[in-house]
């Protein structure tokens, strides 16, 4: 407790360090009081009447930390900059124009910025007359709509694409002038602010028998369990060792080094399980006989089926977000140029061929591990944990608030290192991501 005491004291005691934190923290709270400001032209109290939402809905609302149930002005959160974020990755992938932009250093980044910013803004302006629809659909069951009309539509659509825009905003300046990647804190924030409201609903619901108290203390401690293992999961790296030939240059030595080529367990991050959640989503949109079976076989978490198939197409998503991301061919190259080699491989296509097949290795652990996280809330429940806590026993809730607690935790230490102080902690460096965003998007 003590060295902990002294920690923060030499975290404040660092002015540029403070000022990131108290900045980070104002425009979260500005971020906070937004979410609870109703859109124009709702009724606040008919709202409430409005049951919550399940699926990709439920996943969307859940990274708006409850704005998209409450038709808040900021409903749609940064999910369309994420969103706008993921599809322009993908194309510096897959476009050749888009592959020489970002080899242009800082000048092609801005440009690809640039370019995410004009999707975001094209993509919120889809979702946002999406919701709309939705806003109508549910006004006819709770009546919080007075009266629906064309100005309604216009003014929604003006206001939810202003608020998106502005959280994506605050999630730049954050990244630029805070503490952490801000698009993440921004999801990791709006997921805790669950936290403690389902925390409580979980310890009412086993306060009714005193033996049900015990249960509530090895569920936390199952959960701790899980923290770790996602922990593991996140940081996991397999070290390739790499040779540096030596090089002299006038009376110098250069080169000639032992250093290692760190591969992820887990490179896809939390992507595989955005996405299975999304495709699992789809097939309920059919209407075909017998549909009540095929929702429950793709939305309902606690189906025996939904577990067989979440857990498939999770393993099937990694192998396909990794082939994207990571190229063998490139990191080769790069380990040729700079006159680095793999012992016993030879320089080239068998450094390439070697390199892509320990990522398969290791990529197929990941993905198992992954799967189990993601049924984990399922799980949760088919056990007696109430619906919106077992949330937090796994899935991408979890797997966020992880990836970016350890992030800006690393960023933190970072700064305390460079000015000499210890680190946070007491044996050893805190290995972090290495990536410039917990969430890989």
């Amino acid at each position: 407790m003590k060295r902990f005491i002294k920690t923060l004291r030499n975290i404040w005691s660092i002015e540029e360090l403070r000022n990131k934190i108290l900045y980070t923290i104002l425009l979260i709270a500005v971020y906070r009081v937004g979410t609870h400001i109703v859109l124009p032209g709702i009724d606040p109290i008919a709202l409430k009447s409005v049951g919550s939402n399940n699926g990709i809905l439920g996943l969307i609302d859940a990274f708006s930390g409850g704005a998209f149930n409450q038709a808040s002005i900021l409903a749609l959160g940064i999910m369309p900059y994420i969103s706008a974020s993921i599809f322009m990755q993908l194309m510096t992938v897959l476009v050749p124009k888009f592959q020489k932009l970002q080899k242009e250093g800082d000048s092609g980044r801005q440009k690809i910025n640039q370019y995410t910013r004009y999707i975001t803004v094209a993509v919120t302006a889809l979702q946002s007359s999406a919701y709309v629809t939705y806003l109508e659909r549910m006004s006819q069951q709770g009546g919080m709509i007075a009266g629906f009309s064309p100005y309604f539509w216009l003014s929604t659509v003006m206001v939810l694409t202003a608020g998106s825009i502005f959280v994506m905003w605050l999630g730049e300046k954050i990244t630029d002038k805070g503490l952490g990647n801000g698009a993440s804190l921004i999801i990791m924030i709006g997921i805790l602010a669950r936290l403690p409201q389902n925390f409580l609903q979980e310890f009412q619901s086993k306060s009714v028998r005193s033996g049900d108290i015990l249960i509530f203390i090895i569920e936390i401690a199952v959960l701790i369990g899980i923290i770790l293992g996602c922990i593991l999961l996140i940081q996991g790296t397999r070290k390739v060792p790499v040779n540096y030939a030596k090089q002299i240059v006038g009376n110098k030595q250069f080169g000639g080094a032992r250093q290692f080529l760190p591969l992820k367990v887990n490179s896809a991050g939390v992507m595989p399980i955005i996405f299975a959640q999304a495709i699992m989503f789809l097939p309920t949109l059919i209407t075909i006989g017998g549909g009540q079976t095929l929702n429950s076989m793709f939305t309902d978490p606690q189906n025996g089926w939904y577990m067989v198939i979440y857990s498939l197409v999770v393993v099937v998503f990694t192998y396909l977000y990794t082939a994207l991301i990571f190229n063998p061919k490139q990191i080769s190259d790069n380990l040729k140029q700079n006159n680095g080699f793999i012992p016993g491989v030879k320089p080239g296509q068998p450094t390439t061929d070697y390199i892509g097949t320990i990522m398969d290795r290791i990529t197929l652990p990941g993905a198992l591990f992954l799967a189990i996280v993601g049924i984990f809330p399922g799980i949760a429940q088919r056990l007696g944990v109430t619906q919106g806590f077992s949330s937090f026993f796994g899935g991408t809730s979890l797997l966020i608030m992880v990836a970016v607690i350890l992030d800006t935790l690393q960023q933190i230490e970072t700064q305390l290192l460079m000015r000499q102080y210890d680190g946070l902690m007491k044996s050893g460096r805190l290995q972090g991501r290495q990536a410039t965003s917990a969430i890989q998007y």
